[in-house]
């Protein structure tokens, strides 16, 4: 059952009405493809939701690891979120600039270690600015307080999990690329990672489950469609993988709106299996 009183989306009004609530902690989660030539702090400097505190993917990470930003130890995240002025009872909402990337990975990143006081701001920033709303170049100190972190393991599938998928098939994996990167037609934009897919998965490129004029999540009945037309059976559990484990994230918010509480994320993702030699890669 989903927690009524943390809904996993909310709009800019709500939040604009709740945003001075001393238990609501907004933070910004923009993350930018290199392709796209956007730098997320810079443009977090010039202007976020007042009170925002910036959360990097890339900082509260695993730094041990050559994959991007994977999930890191529950003390690390612990004392990073801590910094942050967030504790347990904490109300965050995630929003970004860049169609839910990756608010959606911050919001299953929380969800992982225990913390379910979370949600996406639903049309990110864009929705804001379209308000009218303030926006702020400030940076607005918050006291670092304790976060106790959980971890929740059936969030979260590795590389040897994933193999195991692929043989049994057990687990539905959906994958949130673009079309042609996962049919091996388009180049993949890591250098070094074969085209193709993880046998078997099937394809739902995260940004059909986005509005294009609203930036909105579409309806439940357009998403439960979508996932429909993908090869998806709503009613058995799913694993989504992406590039690096942030758009996979989208698919698993998608799928919380329509029940299912219980999507784990391919935290390596493309990068980990198509960066191996030991992996068996399909196209087409």
């Amino acid at each position: 059952m989903h927690d009524t009183a943390f809904p996993p989306l909310v709009d800019a009004r709500w939040l604009a009405e709740h945003r001075h609530d001393p238990r609501v902690l907004v933070v910004d989660a923009s993350f930018f493809m290199p392709a796209q030539r956007r730098d997320a702090k810079a443009e977090f400097a010039a202007a976020h939701i007042p009170g925002a505190r910036f959360f990097d993917i890339d900082v509260i990470a695993d730094a041990a690891t050559p994959l991007p930003h994977m999930l890191p130890a529950p003390a690390f995240f612990a004392h990073q979120v801590g910094r942050l002025g967030i504790a347990n009872d904490s109300h965050i909402v995630a929003y970004d600039d860049n169609d839910f990337m990756a608010s959606a990975r911050v919001w299953w990143t929380f969800r992982v270690f225990g913390h379910d006081r979370i949600s996406v701001l639903d049309g990110g920033f864009q929705s804001w600015r379209d308000l009218g709303l303030p926006v702020s170049s400030e940076d607005t100190p918050r006291a670092e307080r304790p976060f106790r972190a959980g971890f929740r393991p059936e969030l979260v599938i590795d590389l040897e999990a994933m193999r195991k998928a692929t043989t049994e098939r057990t687990i539905q994996v959906l994958d949130a690329r673009s079309p042609g990167r996962f049919t091996g037609t388009e180049p993949e934009p890591r250098p070094g990672l074969r085209s193709g897919h993880i046998p078997g998965s099937r394809n739902l490129f995260f940004k059909r489950l986005i509005d294009e004029t609203s930036h909105r999540f579409k309806s439940v009945a357009d998403l439960a469609a979508l996932y429909r037309e993908a090869g998806i059976d709503l009613n058995r559990p799913v694993a989504a993988t992406c590039g690096t484990g942030v758009t996979a994230a989208v698919l698993a918010l998608g799928l919380y709106l329509l029940g299912r509480s219980d999507t784990a994320v391919y935290d390596g993702s493309w990068t980990e299996w198509g960066g191996r030699t030991d992996t068996p890669v399909e196209t087409g």
